[in-house]
């Protein structure tokens, strides 16, 4: 039977990392939490909880995640944010693999809490991710900060029943810091891989992102924070456009 690695990226996350720590200890062969040097309790926590600790400067996502992998004992990763916590039929399934692994990656569905809300609709439900693997089966990828774990072609991918859950913000206000934080991230990347934007998709793009999510993907199901979810991700992609534009005027000028 493998034995599984469960590997954790953190900075400042005393409030979540131990809910984190305690979903996985009855499926966790080996837990190890990578840490940006965080000035919080989350070393502390962690400490406690019986965990591995090790401190990496952060230098992106994706790189941060590919390293943490490097200090795994095993090469069969969970690998999870510190606001993530697998409930009680994920690990369950995940039991079933460890006894029975047949693929090379498996996915599941994960749940977001939003100020409180389980949110089951809209652009953030189902919201499958691939978070457990044979790590020679391939790295992490994507553009920052939205990575994803890539699989080498020609391997198989299963799914797995259970949610991943996922206390994504306790406030609107944290929701909105982090939109203007990661649209920093994400204009730029874009822009680094050779993508340009203009005042067509400035004007649309937002507008059918909040159509799709709160209409068509059925977001108006989740209430009030259900819109609020719906009109501050369509606000993501109005900034992260016009982010990028006004680099694209600066480079021009």
């Amino acid at each position: 039977m493998p034995q599984i690695s469960v590997v954790i990226i953190t900075f400042n996350e005393e409030r979540n990392i131990g809910r984190c720590l305690d979903s996985v200890k009855g499926i966790a062969d080996d837990i190890v939490v990578v840490d940006s040097f965080s000035t919080d309790r989350t070393k502390e926590i962690v400490l406690e909880k019986g965990a591995r600790f090790i401190e990496h400067t952060f230098e992106g996502h994706i790189q941060q995640k590919n390293w943490a992998i490097t200090q795994a004992r095993f090469p069969f990763i969970l690998s999870l944010d510190a606001d993530e916590a697998p409930d009680e039929e994920l690990c369950g399934e995940i039991m079933r693999v460890k006894e029975n692994w047949n693929f090379d990656g498996y996915s599941f569905n994960r749940l977001n809490n939003y100020c409180g809300k389980w949110i089951r609709h809209g652009g953030w439900y189902p919201d499958r991710k691939l978070r457990l693997w044979d790590s020679s089966k391939g790295e992490w990828g994507g553009v920052n900060p939205h990575d994803k774990f890539i699989l080498n072609p020609g391997c198989k991918l299963g799914y797995i029943r259970g949610n991943l859950l996922h206390y994504s913000f306790y406030t609107i206000s944290q929701h909105i810091l982090q939109v203007n934080k990661f649209s920093d991230i994400s204009s730029k990347a874009d822009l680094e891989r050779g993508k340009r934007t203009n005042l067509f998709q400035i004007y649309f793009a937002p507008k059918w992102k909040f159509i799709r999510d709160y209409l068509f993907k059925l977001g108006m199901l989740d209430g009030y924070y259900g819109y609020i979810v719906a009109k501050i991700s369509a606000q993501a992609r109005l900034l992260k456009y016009i982010k990028m534009r006004e680099i694209q005027k600066n480079e021009a000028s």
